[in-house]
């Protein structure tokens, strides 16, 4: 099993190297620009070079998840638009048609629909029938934009999709459900190599490389496809479809307050700011380093609470209770973020005196 991580380590690295010249060559790199304040061209190839490793790995071990031909075609599709995107720059109406024709394939190929949310709202299952067509489409297009939006720091989506597939695996496992914990494994592998090159280690910014948006994509198309492969009884859930909102909250939890903003002042949910929690960190003065630590603990400590109520089975309406305000709290701070930020800087420059 060790040898076979340290394969799959070095083949990420490797495919790294590899893609990154292929990016410099056709010029998919990402520019610095009014949003982008990172230094010189980038190569946005750290998805295309993760997925490329998974996508073999799960040629070889096709059982490994339900209809895996299936998540290749979709997974690959998406990775191709997102190439596609990051060089000519798609048009959002497109990309999601896109989006919605592949939830489609999921539901009425691979049969993966969010039709039982658990005990969501009281001591009784709550399923969607007929509506549950509805809920997949909102919840697939919804994950695959919300790891998108959350794309704003080095290092920041490879550590939230970290988090997300480490906890998604450990459920797995305790399900006895062995092949899907591998799998999740495996993305958290081949995701590490890319993590380091994006913070600039151990080989310095020279090699520095973002993910772009075919990497984002996939990996929220991934993580929905696990969580409805975890949390559907047809499935054998390994989990509740509570508890896989706190697997990934901290996605989810900025992308729903940041729509929500930008619908309040009459902007489309899609436009680009500069409004999103790590946005607001370094405004408030922490470093780069110092956000992604921030952003991250918050997340594994997240979905380490949703880990924990599924071990000690605290029911499922509590914990969406608790989801709910802890998104509301979070809203509402954002609301009154320069308000908080002045009283902030005055709280850090007294410690900073003593």
């Amino acid at each position: 099993m060790i040898l076979d991580i340290l394969g799959l380590f070095l083949c990420s690295f490797m495919s790294l190297f590899v893609f990154r010249k292929f990016a410099i060559y056709i010029n998919l790199v990402d520019q610095p620009n009014e949003r982008k304040h990172h230094t010189g061209a980038v190569p946005l190839v750290g998805g295309l070079a993760i997925f490329i490793v998974v996508f073999s790995y799960l040629i070889v071990f096709s059982e490994t998840i339900s209809s895996s031909a299936l998540y290749l075609f979709c997974a690959g599709t998406l990775l191709i638009v997102g190439v596609l995107d990051d060089l000519f720059d798609i048009s959002f109406r497109v990309r999601l048609v896109i989006q919605v024709v592949i939830s489609c394939l999921m539901m009425f190929v691979g049969e993966l629909t969010l039709n039982n949310a658990g005990q969501l709202i009281g001591p009784f299952d709550l399923e969607f029938s007929y509506f549950c067509y509805l809920f997949t489409v909102v919840a697939v297009v919804g994950a695959i934009n919300a790891f998108n939006m959350v794309d704003g720091i080095d290092g920041l989506l490879g550590a939230l999709a970290t988090v997300t597939f480490t906890s998604l695996a450990i459920l797995f496992y305790l399900n006895n459900q062995k092949s899907l914990a591998v799998f999740s494994t495996v993305i958290v592998v081949t995701t590490i190599p890319y993590i380091l090159m994006n913070l600039g280690f151990p080989l310095g910014q020279r090699f520095k490389v973002f993910m772009g948006d075919a990497g984002s994509t996939v990996i929220g198309f991934t993580v929905i496809w696990l969580l409805l492969e975890g949390s559907q009884p047809e499935q054998n859930s390994a989990f509740s479809a509570v508890t896989a909102l706190w697997l990934a909250a901290v996605p989810i939890i900025d992308a729903v307050s940041t729509i929500a903003r930008r619908v309040r002042k009459g902007q489309s949910p899609f436009q680009p700011d500069r409004e999103h929690l790590h946005h607001i960190l370094l405004r408030l003065g922490f470093s780069s380093r110092q956000a992604l630590l921030v952003i991250c603990t918050a997340s594994a400590l997240l979905a380490a609470a949703g880990i924990i109520a599924h071990i000690y089975q605290v029911p499922d309406y509590i914990m969406f209770y608790l989801f709910i305000a802890l998104t509301l709290a979070y809203y509402f701070c954002m609301l009154r973020i320069w308000r908080i930020s002045v009283h902030v800087r005055k709280f850090i420059k007294k410690l900073n005196s003593k």
